[in-house]
């Protein structure tokens, strides 16, 4: 009789360590390698179980969303570097665009002071045909002066905009991880007082 009851707990063991092993040789699902981060979340979502207020999710589809939010974080923190840089290359150049408009002004005021003929590089030049020349570099100044203004202020607002959905990303992702811990640490435990009661009995 006991060499019956052991062969049939040596069987179930046995069935038990062939489906964990089963089970550890799942393929990640497409959701988790083509869809965005925000799609994969939604699929952990609703391809799991939530038992006792803990989440229970697959080791290696928790390292796969993992992964997929640390390449996330890195892209959006080469974005906000390349951003940055960009606004700093847009602010030197208005710098750049203000002195020269400053010097042009300086320029225009000194020359109209002078008489109707103006001396330009040796070349006697009429002030009409002066001003003119001058108020078209300053007007070209000016537009390129506000383009470049426009071009800066609407990178400012991608670069907020971005700096606060990467702030709002890793939030949600350490809120993940620590609810994914917790539920991972819990599974352990309930595995091993599963253990020690098999064991016990």
């Amino acid at each position: 009789m006991n060499r019956i009851s052991y062969k049939y707990i040596l069987l179930f063991a046995l069935l038990i360590m062939a489906r964990n092993m089963l089970s550890g040789q799942n393929v990640l699902p497409d959701e988790l390698t083509k869809n965005s981060m925000k799609e994969q979340l939604k699929y952990i979502e609703d391809h799991t179980r939530i038992y006792e207020n803990y989440r229970a999710v697959r080791e290696d589809i928790f390292q796969k969303i993992n992964k997929n939010i640390l390449d996330s974080l890195s892209a959006k923190q080469s974005r906000i570097t390349e951003l940055e840089n960009l606004a700093s290359d847009l602010r030197a150049a208005n710098e750049s665009q203000k002195i020269i408009l400053e010097t042009t002004t300086s320029s225009l005021n000194e020359m109209t002071a002078t008489k109707n003929s103006i001396s330009v590089l040796g070349i006697e030049v009429r002030k009409n045909v002066y001003n003119t020349t001058m108020w078209t570099i300053i007007l070209i100044l000016v537009v390129i002066l506000a383009i470049g203004f426009i071009i800066f202020k609407r990178n400012m607002f991608v670069t907020i905009r971005t700096g606060k959905e990467f702030n709002d990303l890793k939030a949600e992702f350490e809120a993940y991880r620590q609810s994914a811990r917790i539920a991972r640490e819990k599974l352990q435990m309930d595995h091993f007082n599963e253990i020690k009661r098999l064991k016990a009995k």
